[in-house]
């Protein structure tokens, strides 16, 4: 499984400016990867390339192995007339039912299922819509700060969850929290915005699984390099 991204070059109508100048980049999936970088330099504009929500652009996207792509969001939202449940039960196909109570359990969200989703609160609500995207057939999932809303040992015992369940597929992680993509990623992918070259670089992270504990100097050197590159 693998997502290029060749010499991509875009420009939003009416800017005064590039977004993107022969920006290129590999992501080299499975695995839990990153895209970090500050507002405005295009993460979830190249994000949405990949799913096909943005077009316009020159360049060329390639992949190998990937089938269906999935983009979640943390201000998302499900519809308010049934409970979450019923919506689990609407919307999961039938071979990955099997999955859905160790997911719940997961997520901490045992007492949030038999409510409507306006009733959660902003994590709760972010938990319970990942959850239905994890519940599908995708080959590569983009999560566009899906977590923000959720305290941070919670966000943790999630992300080690996803990465112990689901091996085999491609995560794209966008996140402003350089010590969550240093631990948790395995590629980190910083764009630097049009001005700078070379756009993009990439930092290996220390790319923690469940039971492991990364050397605090190994995690620090991947922080140090994210923020220089930055």
């Amino acid at each position: 499984m693998q997502i290029d991204f060749d010499r991509i070059c875009f420009r939003y109508p009416n800017s005064a400016g590039d977004l993107f100048n022969d920006l290129s980049l590999r992501i080299a999936a499975p695995g839990f990867h990153a895209l970090f970088g500050p507002s405005g330099v295009g993460k979830t504009t190249l994000a949405r390339m990949l799913t096909g929500a943005v077009a316009g652009f020159s360049g060329a996207i390639r992949t190998e192995g990937v089938r269906q792509v999935f983009y979640t969001y943390n201000l998302e939202r499900l519809p308010g007339w049934s409970s979450v449940r019923e919506h689990f039960a609407e919307t999961t196909p039938a071979a990955n039912r099997t999955r859905l109570e160790e997911l719940i359990a997961a997520f901490g969200i045992e007492a949030c299922v038999g409510a409507r989703f306006n009733r959660l609160s902003m994590g709760q609500q972010n938990r319970t819509n990942l959850v239905r995207y994890l519940l599908q057939d995708f080959d590569v999932l983009i999560m566009d700060e899906s977590l923000a809303n959720v305290d941070e040992l919670t966000r943790e015992k999630i992300i080690l969850k996803i990465k112990a369940l689901f091996p085999e597929r491609c995560f794209l992680y966008i996140s402003h929290n350089v010590a969550e993509v240093a631990r948790f990623c395995s590629q980190i992918l910083i764009l630097r915005g049009v001005s700078k070259a070379p756009q993009v670089v990439c930092v290996q992270g220390t790319d923690l699984a469940q039971g492991a504990v990364p050397p605090p100097e190994r995690l620090e050197r991947a922080m140090l390099e994210i923020v220089h590159a930055a």
